[in-house]
């Protein structure tokens, strides 16, 4: 590990010394699982990570995160959350987020309080900060804190440090919830969502690791890294792909030429959004 991120490193240690104890929301993500890692080797059972479990979380995450928990040895709770509830949430807004994470937080900051817990403690890094991310100020607004953006932890930071830590998921591909699939305005379902967590499994069940699936109405588009593109098309068995996507419930499968990136679908508020 490099001397900036070792320094980065013991920063984080000494936050959590400082803390006393942490409630951490925990999405079973790399970052989340750093903050976790680390908050345990510090704190010991002064420490616990929480889960919420909802139709936008793909069920493969929900048990990852119970495996990584087990192997890094904190406590670990799962709580439901009902963010499908929320016609703010449902009907897909462009601040979506914002709602989703103040179900979130409304839900651990109770449990945080009532076990003695000063903070919810969430994985936001550095990078997250640059990004359109709604769900950040529904967070602070609620007085949750977030270590890795506030002690300058970038993404790759987090992994170089997992990887350092012996967390065998350091390379762990980002996998933010179901409804980020949606483009904004589009009515989000639990029927929705189910398609579109069945259509990403099977995919990587065919050995593709980062894999995105976009839900536009009846079409599904397929979202690949650049350089996996050509490979998919000439070695894939691309009839049977587009029968099982259907039988998932989409009417038609595409394949996005340019590839998977990050926040591609925020593209739309250019316009919108200052």
């Amino acid at each position: 590990m490099g001397q900036a991120v070792e320094q980065k490193h013991q920063a984080l240690q000494q936050f959590m010394a400082e803390m006393g104890q942490a409630l951490i929301a925990y999405s079973g993500g790399v970052d989340s699982t750093l903050v976790a890692k680390v908050a345990y080797d510090v704190l010991g059972d002064r420490a616990i990570a929480i889960t919420a479990d909802s139709p936008s979380l793909l069920p493969d995450e929900l048990e990852d995160a119970r495996i990584q928990a087990t192997v890094i040895g904190i406590p670990h709770e799962i709580v439901q959350t009902h963010e499908m509830d929320d016609p703010n949430y449902t009907s897909n807004p462009v601040n979506r987020c914002y709602f989703c994470k103040s179900e979130l937080h409304d839900t651990l900051k109770p449990i945080a309080l009532d076990r003695g817990f000063p903070y919810v403690v969430d994985g936001v890094n550095a990078d997250d900060l640059r990004d359109y991310r709604p769900g950040i100020q529904a967070a602070k607004e609620r007085g949750a804190r977030s270590p890795l953006a506030e002690l300058g932890i970038t993404k790759l930071d987090v992994r170089e440090m997992s990887r350092y830590l012996g967390l065998v998921w350091w390379d762990k591909p980002a996998q933010p919830c179901l409804s980020s699939r949606f483009p904004y305005g589009e009515t989000i379902t639990v029927e929705k969502l189910q398609r579109v967590g069945q259509a990403e499994r099977y995919l990587r069940q065919l050995g593709i690791k980062n894999v995105r699936v976009r839900s536009d109405g009846d079409t599904a588009r397929i979202e690949l890294m650049p350089d996996q593109i050509q490979d998919f098309v000439l070695s894939t068995d691309l009839p049977t792909v587009v029968k099982t996507l259907q039988s998932f419930g989409f009417l038609y499968v595409t394949l996005d030429l340019e590839g998977y990136q990050s926040g591609k679908l925020n593209r739309v508020l250019a316009n919108t959004v200052n």
